[in-house]
């Protein structure tokens, strides 16, 4: 994924968070009501931002991974037969 995509994706939840935080944080609800919705939003959010962290990080490990199969092949077509 390209760093502009990251960035929209990371825009739109944050864009998202700070909504439901408005929008709790104006409701007419009580104190208790208000808090367990926070809690459940806040463990919902931090689920989703935690799939979204190990599918970057598969994507990175996998980027990481062709590159370095990439620098191996370059370095044995360098090398000469002798050594090989």
């Amino acid at each position: 994924m390209s760093n502009s995509s990251g960035k929209i994706v990371f825009g739109f939840v944050f864009g998202a968070a700070v909504g439901v935080a408005a929008g709790l944080l104006f409701a007419p609800t009580s104190g208790k009501e208000t808090r367990k919705k926070v809690s459940e939003m806040s463990k919902e959010y931090s689920d989703d931002l935690g799939k979204q962290f190990n599918e970057k990080f598969d994507e990175l490990k996998g980027y990481v991974k062709e590159k370095t199969d990439e620098a191996k092949e370059r370095v044995k077509k360098a090398m000469p037969e002798e050594s090989k």
